[in-house]
């Protein structure tokens, strides 16, 4: 994998995970605990889903290669939409819920609540879906599961620390605007060059 290659699953897996709603869980839990011990937690927990979405990733490759780009740019596709049309409000919502917590007690305490709520709530997650899209389509499963780790673990510290100052700064809805238009892009682009290649 390329620098640049690597470093565009980073950004892309970054701008995707900002809006949503364990980043918001997140935010929510550092107002009950120490945000180091929440970040430590969720970022366990995203690293371990990421492992999780880099396997399901290589499976896809085992498909025929038409049947899994098509599968592939109907994932984008569907993370588009999901970006585009799911209101943030919604996704508040939902990292309000599993984020109700009581005020927790250890540090090991805090980190194992992180770990679980996080966890729990990123299967089957845009972010985990599009890792496992990415392996499929790059076939590069140790640089796309540290490439996607490193954003994750980078947004789980951002909403540790400053994930209110950063919606003052740049709005959900902005943010879930330019993910969704990545993921259309990435979901033409696969589909128009599977039709290329099929024609």
């Amino acid at each position: 994998m390329t620098v640049g290659a690597f470093l565009g699953v980073f950004a892309l897996m970054f701008v995707l995970e900002l809006p949503d709603k364990t980043f918001l869980a997140t935010v929510i839990m550092s107002t009950k605990a120490r945000p180091l011990m929440v970040a430590f937690g969720a970022s366990l927990a995203l690293t371990v889903q990421m492992a999780v979405a880099v396997g399901a990733g290589s499976l896809l490759t085992l498909f025929p290669v038409h049947w899994k780009d098509l599968i592939v740019g109907i994932l984008f596709l569907g993370g588009s939409a999901y970006l585009l049309f799911v209101p943030e409000s919604q996704e508040e919502e939902k990292g309000r819920r599993e984020a109700a917590l009581e005020k927790f007690g250890s540090r090991w305490k805090e980190i194992t609540t992180a770990f679980v709520v996080i966890f729990i709530g990123e299967f089957g997650d845009l972010t985990q879906i599009q890792g496992a899209n990415f392996e499929a389509k790059l076939h590069q499963p140790l640089e796309v599961f540290l490439a996607s780790s490193l954003a994750l673990i980078c947004v789980s510290f951002i909403g540790a620390y400053s994930g209110r100052a950063l919606q003052r700064v740049v709005p959900l809805k902005r943010i879930r605007l330019g993910g969704g238009l990545i993921f259309a892009g990435l979901g033409v682009w696969t589909l128009v060059s599977l039709g290329v290649a099929v024609g």
